[in-house]
């Protein structure tokens, strides 16, 4: 795949999207080059599994312990990026040794190298925010405050909306497999709670409400994905277990229909009828009649007299 001036963003950013960071979180963390979703529900479906990835992300327990600790989140996102720096090659590698005998991982090389950078771009991101943050709280010095704070507070949105982003399209990995975005999300979510449950650590919370805020949002992130899944599998033939390149090709997006009495479309009913012929009748017709019909009869259709007369054959 050749790279192309705007191949990334596709060429959407302006001088004035400097001001506008959720724009550039959308154009950067949502690249040019991850496919089209192939089908609304699925895309519906995706939705759902952000969210509920979210809550297992963010540990709705942090909240419910009472306080929200900007630095402490930070921290935790900052340790939840470095796994899955390592956790997302190592399924990706898994997944490629499964499709060994489909194709070769040359084949899928370029998007790999592609996603590989998307997540390392936002391990960076989420680092670079973590340490505007430390050093806003530890200077004294108003220039530094308002300097770096200004910064900050645009990283963090820029960040906090790119995390949208690629927990949809999860670092861009649609772009190798349809079915990796949400078979990383399942294995993100478990690794999240199997801390909590192996320690038996609530955080402070009862047994039930430990249980729910645990175990909640993996499993309603794993039964997403595996609906999501099925779904891919169903209707458009593509299973997680094969490589990519045995694939069927999709179809593509289907064009909007033209609205009705758009000026490009012909008029409906006959496409050649003459545009001011009454409705139900042919366009050059008496009322009534057939077009070449004498006196409203079939133009084959014998006559009731003679077409002349035998003794006046013109008439008189």
């Amino acid at each position: 795949m050749a790279r192309t001036r705007g191949s990334w963003t596709g060429g959407t950013l302006t001088a004035g999207s400097v001001l506008k960071p959720q724009e550039v979180a959308r154009a950067v963390f949502h690249p040019a080059w991850i496919p089209r979703p192939l089908d609304p529900s699925v895309e519906r479906l995706k939705r759902f599994r952000v969210i509920a990835g979210a809550v297992a992300s963010l540990g709705v327990y942090t909240f419910v312990q009472g306080g929200f600790d900007l630095t402490e989140l930070l921290e935790n996102a900052m340790t939840a990026s470095v796994v899955l720096l390592f956790l997302t090659p190592l399924t990706v590698g898994v997944m490629l040794w499964v499709w060994r005998r489909g194709g070769t991982v040359r084949q899928v090389r370029t998007p790999l190298l592609k996603s590989l950078a998307l997540l390392v771009l936002f391990v960076g991101c989420v680092a670079a925010v973590l340490l505007l943050v430390r050093t806003v709280n530890a200077s004294a010095n108003v220039a530094v405050i308002i300097g770096f704070g200004m910064t900050m507070l645009w990283l963090l949105a820029f960040t906090a909306y790119g995390a949208v982003r690629v927990s949809g399209n999860f670092f861009g990995t649609a772009a190798v497999h349809r079915c990796l975005p949400p078979l990383l999300a399942m294995v993100t979510s478990w690794l999240v709670a199997v801390p909590d449950l192996v320690t038996g650590d609530l955080h402070g919370l009862s047994l039930t409400l430990g249980i729910v805020f645990i175990l909640g949002a993996p499993v309603t992130v794993t039964a997403i994905a595996l609906l999501e899944m099925r779904r891919l599998k169903r209707r458009y033939g593509i299973r997680l277990s094969a490589h990519p390149a045995t694939h069927p090709s999709v179809p593509g997006p289907v064009p909007p229909m033209a609205p009705a009495g758009s000026p490009h479309l012909p008029p409906q009913g006959n496409p050649y009828g003459h545009p001011y012929a009454p409705s139900g009748q042919h366009p050059y017709a008496p009322s009534g009649q057939h077009p070449y019909a004498p006196g409203g009869q079939h133009p084959h259709a014998p006559h009731p007299w003679p077409p002349y007369h035998p003794q006046q054959p013109y008439g008189s």
